[in-house]
């Protein structure tokens, strides 16, 4: 791999583990000199790499540049303390190493993880800090993934960061009594960050792939975790595993939404389908049953490719479980399509309208698919309502060869 894509790479994967060690070791309220430093061992490393070549070891390399980096700043620290507090001068005898172990590595992401998805901030900050900091994505990365600019991403993060300091939020894993509550704003985050690429209107293919990816890593760290493996974390990595079987049949290669039944099956990813059985059977253990557990089973008959009564009944149980403990409208909207392939159109087109969810493009495109073959001058008004709300040209495209077929 040549220098040009080595530093790029290395940092999507190592940042996030520097950022995570230095400021488990210098504390939140630091947070800033932890990435500093580690931006700034990249910098090293392009500069030291582009003259010198690249070292045998990238990875070591960037470990023993940033522990150096960071003893540096702990020394001046200190420098500076025994001035101003002579009697800590001894502190300057014996500064801790920099502990830049795989276990450590692992423990500080972890206990990152929960300090950033902390509900004082909002869930889209979450996901901002999660992306830069968990995932190692660049500020413009981020920007592409919110459809905003780099400036008002730098001023959510900063903000972001200043809430948790405030908050004196702490930076570990909870305890066990406290495990289960505060692991819920994490796997919302995760989700959240998983639905921000699956569901993403940005045009940029591999970022919108990334993204689930990351998030799945992310819920991969919380399984292999003895403290954090539970129903719950399994049944949401159960679900991402399903989605992710079906992502590249999902749009076309015009970056088209392709609608669930006219999807190739065969490039459906039979390894992840497969992975998404495993977990989904690790999460029938215990006795609570989360929203994740009811949306993984209805992901997992989503990958049964016949078309059987039994497949939509099932989906549909599902729907109304899930609409029980946890209402809302796009739920709404997708057991009505459940709906029409159990008990047919008609019965669907009276529950979709009692929706009316007017904004909603996706609600006039299923509205019109229902009329399809019923009523094709109300498919049309329904197509033409979801034409004027659909935000990219993908779904406009999509929308309007509906349009002309009924023509």
């Amino acid at each position: 791999m040549e220098n040009g894509e080595l530093i790029p790479h290395l940092f999507r994967t190592e940042y996030r583990k520097i950022v995570a060690v230095l400021c488990k070791r210098f504390g939140f309220e630091q947070i800033e000199v932890a990435e500093d430093i580690t931006s700034d061992t990249f910098l090293t490393a392009a500069q030291g790499w582009g003259i010198g070549g690249i070292p045998p070891n990238p990875v070591a390399w960037l470990y023993n540049v940033a522990k150096n980096k960071a003893k540096n700043h702990l020394q001046r620290g200190h420098v500076f303390d025994s001035k101003v507090v002579p009697e800590l001068v001894h502190d300057l005898i014996d500064i801790p190493e920099i502990d830049l172990s795989p276990q450590n590595i692992n423990d500080s992401q972890l206990q990152m993880m929960f300090a950033i998805c902390n509900p004082v901030i909002s869930p889209e900050a979450q996901i901002g800090l999660s992306l830069r900091i968990l995932c190692g994505f660049g500020i413009e990365e981020i920007a592409d993934a919110f459809l905003s600019n780099k400036e008002t991403i730098n001023k959510r993060l900063f903000r972001a960061k200043e809430k948790l300091r405030e908050g004196e939020v702490k930076f570990e894993i909870p305890n066990k009594a406290e495990i289960d509550e505060r692991l819920t704003s994490v796997l919302t985050t995760i989700y959240l960050l998983f639905n921000e690429g699956y569901y993403s209107v940005s045009q940029n293919k591999t970022l919108r792939k990334d993204l689930c990816l990351e998030a799945m890593r992310l819920c991969t760290m919380l399984v292999e975790n003895e403290s954090t493996n539970k129903p719950q974390v399994n049944a949401l990595l159960s679900l991402m595993c399903f989605h992710a079987s079906r992502f590249d049949a999902r749009l076309d290669n015009n970056g088209e939404p392709i609608l669930y039944e006219e999807q190739d099956t065969d490039l459906w990813n039979t390894d992840l389908i497969s992975k998404g059985g495993y977990f989904l059977n690790r999460a029938t253990s215990g006795d609570k049953l989360s929203r994740y557990h009811l949306e993984a089973g209805i992901a997992y008959w989503n990958t049964q490719k016949a078309d059987t009564q039994e497949k939509w009944e099932n989906i549909l149980q599902f729907y109304n479980h899930l609409l029980q403990i946890e209402y809302s409208p796009i739920a709404a909207l997708n057991r009505t399509y459940a709906l029409s392939k159990a008990n047919g159109k008609s019965a669907a087109i009276m529950e979709a309208e009692k929706l009316n969810l007017s904004s909603n493009h996706f609600y006039f495109m299923l509205l019109g698919e229902l009329y399809t073959g019923i009523n094709n001058d109300q498919a049309i008004v329904n197509f033409n309502k979801a034409l004027a709300l659909a935000k990219t040209p993908a779904d406009k495209q999509a929308i309007q060869k509906k349009i002309d077929k009924l023509y």
